[in-house]
């Protein structure tokens, strides 16, 4: 109810934090010209993603201790996140640079020649590029708000229901000329409570569309759950037995106790679901079997062969793709990101990794190859991936589809495609003297989601792109 909502308005309003200084604006402006997420830097340092998201909105003030951590995290000093910081102009302009598509390329390595004889000049163009980075923020989350955020389809639903009950109720007083006392007093009092009713809506409304160009906020049960993972690098040292036998579900189930992250009873319901499911995987992918396997598979320099792995400890590929996504950091084993989907491609499952943008609702990029399974299950799928973002990165992508239940012959039918991502280097695609240069030629171009894509041309588009090229 838009009720509720203003009072968890007013909460998250109580917890703000004065203006007062612009380290969070620093930390998220380096983070950023280092193409690092705020996963990453959150799990370095030590905090939650949702916690480093209020600092760099300067909405919390790091302690500094925490100010230690994250510019260690950064690989700068401690000085350069204070009040009177001069690196923050020339890492602003390095961010211009690798983000700009002007041709010729601006020269980065004459930055500080730039800075120094234009100083004026060179803030302005540092302040651009910080506005148009926060704008496109705001849109995107803004985009994902307005198409997909039930807490603001709820307010709209209430405040469109009053409007109704008031027209109906002024609709009758108007056209009855003989009502008795006793029913128009009744009817005006309707309207009076109609009319609260619609105040509090719309206040609600204001407060929450307010606070959403702020902060990024947890708006559903999966985000909360995936928050207290990322937190945790998405691995939990509890599943791991080591002898091949599962925790107890009740062992699992007080993992999610008492986390911050996981506020509502449907966040940890998720939690618990996800921990079983991991603790099975792990008891079939034992880390101390798994881990020399991947080692040797890449020393031998054959590249990434997840079928071979899938035979070898008799599992699946979907089970295979889950486990490498959520292993601990491996000596010479690249990092794994993972998206999973159910049949009607909405997104169930988002473990991040660099470079690789995912939207926080559905409407995800219509040609993934998690997409292209679900059209073939029980077919992988392997295809070398561009992201269209600036600069593009390269990732190498294996899908698949499976049933979620055993074989049946009556619907309903349930389908989950998972899609694997790893950056796509020579050591990967296991080609001959080190060189990744030979695949770029076939890598598919893909986005985030058709709204915020900067493809000029994809045919599979579904809408204009709301942030320009």
């Amino acid at each position: 109810m838009p009720a509720r909502l203003l009072r968890d308005t007013a909460r998250r309003k109580e917890g703000r934090m004065p203006k007062t200084t612009l380290s969070g604006t620093r930390i998220r402006a380096l983070r950023l010209a280092r193409a690092m997420t705020q996963a990453e830097l959150a799990r370095r340092a030590g905090v939650s993603p949702s916690y480093l998201n209020l600092i760099e909105h300067n909405r919390r003030r790091a302690a500094t201790a925490l100010l230690d951590a994250i510019a260690g995290a950064l690989d700068i000093t401690p000085e350069a996140l204070s009040e009177d910081a001069g690196g923050a102009l020339l890492e602003g302009l390095r961010a211009a640079a690798v983000l700009t598509s002007a041709d010729p390329p601006p020269e980065i390595e004459r930055v500080e020649e730039f800075a120094g004889r234009f100083p004026g000049w060179a803030a302005h163009l540092a302040a651009l590029q910080a506005r148009a980075e926060g704008q496109d923020r705001i849109i995107e989350r803004l985009s994902d708000r307005m198409t997909h955020d039930p807490n603001l389809s709820e307010a709209l639903h209430e405040i469109v229901s009053a409007v109704t009950a008031v027209q109906s109720t002024a609709a009758i007083l108007a056209e009855t000329g003989d009502l008795e006392q006793v029913w128009r007093d009744r009817f005006h009092q309707n309207i009076h409570s109609d009319s609260v009713r619609l105040a509090t809506a719309a206040e609600a409304l204001v407060a929450y569309l307010d606070l959403a160009t702020e902060e990024t906020g947890l708006a559903a049960p999966q985000e909360e759950m995936e928050s207290w993972l990322a937190r945790q690098a998405f691995h939990i040292p509890a599943i791991e037995s080591g002898s091949g036998a599962q925790p107890e579900r009740e062992a699992l189930a007080r993992l999610t106790e008492e986390q911050p992250e996981l506020a509502s009873q449907a966040s940890r319901a998720l939690a618990r679901d996800w921990l079983a499911r991991a603790s099975a995987d792990a008891a079939a992918l034992p880390l101390d079997r798994l881990a020399p396997a991947l080692a040797a598979m890449f020393t031998r320099g054959e590249g990434f062969r997840p079928g071979v792995l899938a035979t070898a400890f008799g599992v699946g590929l979907p089970r295979l793709f889950r486990r490498l996504a959520c292993l601990p950091p491996l000596p010479g084993v690249p990092r794994f990101g993972l998206v999973a989907c159910d049949g009607s491609g909405t997104l169930t499952f988002r473990r991040p990794i660099e470079g690789f943008a995912l939207p926080r609702f559905g409407g995800a990029c219509p040609v993934w190859p998690l997409f292209q399974a679900l059209m073939q299950p029980g077919r992988p799928v392997r295809v070398l991936l561009e992201t269209a973002s600036r600069p593009a990165h390269r990732f190498l992508a294996h899908a698949v589809a499976e049933p979620l239940s055993s074989a049946r012959f009556d619907p309903p039918f349930a389908w989950e495609s998972s899609m694997l991502l790893t950056p796509a280097s020579a050591q990967m695609l296991g080609l001959p003297g080190g060189d990744a240069s030979t695949a770029e030629a076939g890598a598919l171009p893909v986005g985030s989601s058709c709204r915020v894509c900067l493809l000029p041309d994809c045919v599979a588009r579904r809408e204009p792109s709301i942030v320009s090229h």
